[in-house]
């Protein structure tokens, strides 16, 4: 029997189990230990600011706000609801100090994340309501600018050093299944052939 077949699978199976190493390699292992991982314990030095933690009630608010001070920009801004429960929901309403809205959004994952466009620099003041029926404990994120962030841009960074080992590690999936799939199919051909010799025969 020929032998390309299997060899062709065993190379995927080591490209996937190599991926696999590669995406373990690349999640930090120092991280804090709380009950609660925080996303930007993560991701550090993505965000320009992450607020201490707020702790609000049902049917209360909260008021927190971010300055911005480039125009023409993206501004990333995410909450995490930390010992999330099922049921916990947040009301989001966003604005500036004259009042113009960027939008309302409501929140009933334990992490949300949206980007809004700022046209000139702007101070955006985040109104958020607790519409769930327990007590919520939550921090905001804020990122101005994030494609062009130092985080994104410097090879050194965390984040720099998180994402590209990952981006490899998929590629090495990929292609390690395609390998796999290949070999397969190599090893079915040549025991179709080998049954039909044996039957000429």
């Amino acid at each position: 029997m020929n032998k390309r077949g299997p060899l062709i699978s065993f190379a995927g199976s080591f490209l996937i189990m190599l991926s696999l190493v590669v995406a373990v390699s690349a999640v930090p292992t120092e991280v804090p230990q709380s009950e609660s991982l925080l996303i930007s314990s993560l991701f550090e030095g993505m965000f320009d600011d992450v607020s201490e933690p707020f702790q609000i009630m049902p049917g209360n608010m909260v008021y927190t706000s971010f300055s911005t001070f480039i125009s023409d920009v993206p501004v990333l801004w995410g909450i995490q609801i930390l010992d999330y429960q099922n049921g916990d929901k947040l009301s989001i309403t966003i604005s500036n100090i004259f009042g113009d809205s960027y939008g309302e959004y409501v929140q009933s994952d334990s992490v949300y994340f949206e980007t809004i466009f700022v046209e000139q620099s702007d101070t955006l003041n985040f109104e958020i309501e607790n519409i769930g029926t327990t007590d919520i404990e939550f921090v905001i994120m804020f990122a101005e600018d994030p494609e062009n962030s130092e985080s994104f841009t410097n090879p050194n960074s965390p984040i720099a050093e998180m994402v590209v080992p990952l981006i490899v590690s998929g590629l090495l999936l990929i292609v390690g299944i395609v390998t796999m799939i290949i070999g397969i199919i190599m090893i079915l051909i040549d025991l179709k052939n080998n049954f039909e010799n044996k039957k000429n025969f």
